[in-house]
């Protein structure tokens, strides 16, 4: 499994990269948008709706790589007096658990993408088929169930206890 993780780092931070992309892109047609406001009373037609469904996008495509580089924020109040084993197996139970949620949301956003395909659903203003916005949703969705299941896996079978950072 510790092999199938390290193979996946590589495309986790590709994942990673192209969400900062467009977290970038759609900040740039913001700032664009803003001053073409300021300055000629015409913002970009739509640009509300590029910008939540790139958001929407970038953030997926970052999840793989934050599960990978296990940055999701742990919360260790109730654990400060575990043991080191303890802690690791709860972290461990905690990866899985986060698998799960990831699989769900992937797989309803690819259900969510074929209903909504057939319905013809587009955006108001600029007309945008909906259905690209879900889809393009499950990609990072499902890789980081795969990183989280592989991690939980590995952890429980290894017995090793995840780091933390303080």
């Amino acid at each position: 499994m510790r092999d199938v993780l390290t193979r996946l780092g590589p495309v986790c931070s590709l994942f990673g990269a192209m969400g900062a992309a467009v977290a970038l892109l759609v900040a740039l047609l913001m700032v664009i948008s803003v001053l073409m406001r300021a300055f000629i009373d015409q913002p970009i037609s739509g640009d509300v709706e590029i910008t939540q469904m790139g958001i929407a996008l970038g953030i997926s495509l970052c999840l793989p790589y934050t599960q990978f580089q296990k940055a999701n924020i742990i919360v260790d109040f109730f654990t400060q007096r575990a043991s080191p084993n303890t802690i690791g197996t709860l972290d461990s139970f905690g990866q899985l658990l986060l698998a799960l949620v990831y699989a769900l949301l992937a797989w309803r956003t690819s259900v969510g993408a074929i209903a909504v395909h057939e319905a013809g659903e587009t955006t108001m203003i600029i007309s945008l088929p909906m259905w690209l916005a879900y889809a393009s949703l499950a990609p990072g969705l499902a890789l980081a169930a795969i990183i989280a299941i592989l991690q939980g896996l590995t952890n429980l079978v290894s017995g090793n206890t995840p780091e933390r950072q303080q």
